[in-house]
C-alpha cells in the first residue's frame, strides 16, 4: 500500500512531498499554537490581545530587562516594526509596558500589571500545557530536539526568502 501524504497543497508536493508534509505541519501548529495564546491569555485574565501582543509582552517581560523595538523585531524575527511598533502602543494602553526615553531611543518594560499578567499565564502553561505534555510521554530531551530542527528550518526558510527576493 503506497504511503498517503498529509498536505494543503498537492501541487507543491510532486517534487518534494516530504516538504509539503512538514509545510502542512507547520500550518498546523502556527495556528494551534496562535490559538493556544489567545485561550491561555484569556484564562489569565487578559481577553483582548492578539498572538503577536502576547508573544512581544513576553519578550519584553524576559529577564526584566529593557527592550528597544529592533531588539523585540530581532528575537522574534519580525520584519516589520511597524507591526511592533502597534502592539507596544496597544500593550502600552492596556497598561501592560511602560515606555522611557533615553537619549534617541525608547524602551519598553512591563508595568506591575503587565508583569502579573505574564506570571499568571505561567501558571495556567503550566497547569494546561506543561503537565499534558509530561502525561503523554514527550521529554525534554524530544522538545529540545524538535526546537532544534524548527531553529534550523527557520533559518533555511530565511535564507530561501532571501534567494527568492533577488528574482
Amino acid at each position: 500500500m503506497p504511503k498517503t501524504s498529509i498536505v494543503s497543497s498537492s501541487h507543491l508536493s510532486q517534487s518534494a512531498t516530504e516538504l509539503s508534509e512538514f509545510e502542512y505541519a507547520l500550518i498546523m501548529v502556527n495556528n494551534a499554537f496562535s490559538r493556544w495564546l489567545i485561550h491561555c491569555m484569556a484564562a489569565a485574565g487578559n481577553k483582548e490581545l492578539s498572538p503577536i501582543d502576547i508573544l512581544i509582552l513576553h519578550n519584553v517581560h524576559h529577564r526584566q530587562r529593557p527592550k528597544r523595538i529592533a531588539d523585540i523585531c530581532f528575537v522574534l524575527n519580525i520584519d516589520d516594526t511597524h507591526t511592533v511598533s502597534y502592539s507596544l502602543r496597544k500593550l502600552a494602553k492596556f497598561g501592560l509596558v511602560e515606555s522611557q526615553k533615553v537619549g534617541k531611543e525608547t524602551f519598553y518594560n512591563t508595568s506591575e500589571s503587565g508583569a502579573d499578567v505574564c506570571l499568571k499565564y505561567r501558571d495556567v502553561r503550566k497547569d494546561c500545557l506543561v503537565d499534558s505534555l509530561t502525561t503523554l510521554g514527550i521529554s525534554e530531551d524530544e522538545l529540545g530536539n524538535m526546537a532544534k530542527l524548527l531553529r534550523t528550518m527557520s533559518g533555511v526558510y530565511d535564507q530561501s526568502a532571501r534567494a527568492a527576493a533577488s528574482f
